[in-house]
């Protein structure tokens, strides 16, 4: 058992308790408040006042996709063959022994929701995954957790180049029409074959899309655009599936409109620089409008694009464009968690929840200075300044 005490916790659900302390038992949050007794078994730390915070949530990034100081060897993000790629998992391609991963639960993160890139139409399932690790199958949460999917510029280009389809935005929503319509008829004929010389034959594609079509699983949906948050969300409505709304750059111009259709924008990256006209209208003010319109914001690296640890900086970077303080904490602790579906176990400080939980120094979204004292993921101290 460890037992934190003297803390300054911001537990997320609403409440900020002054010299608080924490008791944690077997991986999970047993015990939050100001009065609690120490068992006498427990290891006790004093963090003397120190901002204690749940773990730090990304909502989306590639974490362990694309290695550190490495090219083609370590690039296994994109498999830009095939437009249609839903059979592809994330935890086949995670290297969690890169150096990404713990750069990330030192600076506070410690749970990646990571997965292919924007290549392809369709580009495979992303995990739910733990930063601390070295086997990916010990350090899942959820898998699958999200199907990706891609509009925009990204699958024009890529296949653009190849001289083949998509290379227009209209090629792009067909190919994503036409794949679900297949898997839709797939899942129909499964589900209404009477004996199993009736099943049809087996596809590994149609099998992987089955979950989003019950609404097991989200699409995740890659746009930067206005016109093509909105083409995401048409498509969703016509197949009656979940969706969240990934990168979201352009959502401050459209903010009343998506407060209407009431799915999560998880914004971001945006720092760095315009590097494609999608991003034209990039700006930290979009967490910022898109919250005082009613969107449920979280914000991501899209990591590597930004070095995962550096999420604090990003909300920090929101928070200085007009984002409350402590909605820019909800939006990479509690919102990412209720975002993704997971918040019956990540983002507050809470009885019954995963203790994955940091201590800094200071304040992370307003001190640049701030860094993480300690980590701790499932109820282990696994970083200690």
């Amino acid at each position: 058992m460890l037992f934190i005490k003297n803390g300054l916790i911001y537990t997320m659900n609403g409440e900020v308790i002054e010299n608080g302390s924490i008791l944690i038992k077997d991986g999970k949050i047993k015990e939050v408040g100001k009065d609690i007794i120490a068992p006498l078994d427990a290891k006790v730390i004093d963090v003397e006042g120190r901002m204690v915070t749940p773990g730090f949530i990304d909502a989306h990034c590639h974490l362990g996709m694309w290695e550190e100081s490495i090219g083609f060897e370590g690039s296994d993000g994109n498999e830009m063959t095939d437009p249609v790629t839903p059979q592809l998992r994330a935890i086949d391609a995670i290297n969690p022994m890169d150096i990404s991963f713990r750069e990330a639960y030192e600076g506070g993160v410690t749970t990646a929701i990571t997965g292919p890139g924007s290549a392809n139409v369709i580009g495979g399932t992303f995990a739910a995954i733990k930063t601390y690790g070295h086997r990916i199958d010990n350090m899942i949460i959820k898998e699958p957790v999200a199907m990706k999917i891609a509009f925009g510029e990204n699958p024009k280009r890529v296949y653009h180049g190849q001289k083949k389809s998509p290379m227009t935005r209209m090629a792009t929503a067909s190919i994503l029409r036409e794949t679900l319509f297949k898997a839709k008829s797939y899942l129909e004929k499964k589900e209404n074959a009477e004996e199993p010389s009736k099943m049809p034959e087996f596809d590994m594609k149609m099998e992987a899309l089955i979950p989003v079509l019950k609404k097991e699983i989200p699409v995740k949906a890659h746009a930067h655009r206005a016109d093509d948050i909105f083409t995401s969300l048409r498509i969703a409505k016509e197949f009656d599936i979940d969706i969240t709304l990934d990168h979201c750059t352009e959502g401050h111009l459209i903010a009343e409109d998506l407060a209407k259709e009431g799915k999560g924008a998880i914004v971001g990256p945006s720092f760095g620089n315009r590097s494609k006209f999608e991003l034209k209208n990039k700006t930290f003010e979009t967490p910022k409008v898109l919250n005082e319109a009613g969107v449920k914001i979280a914000i991501t690296t899209d990591a590597p694009v930004i070095p995962l640890q550096h999420l604090a900086l990003c909300a920090g970077l929101a928070h200085k464009s007009g984002l409350d303080e402590i909605e820019a904490l909800k939006a990479i602790t509690i919102n990412p968690a209720e975002i993704i579906g997971l918040d019956d176990r990540l983002g507050s400080i809470e009885p019954g929840k995963d203790a994955d939980i940091v201590v800094f120094d200071g304040n992370p979204i307003k001190d640049i200075d701030s860094e993480a004292y300690m980590t701790i993921i499932d109820g282990n101290i696994v970083y200690n300044k």
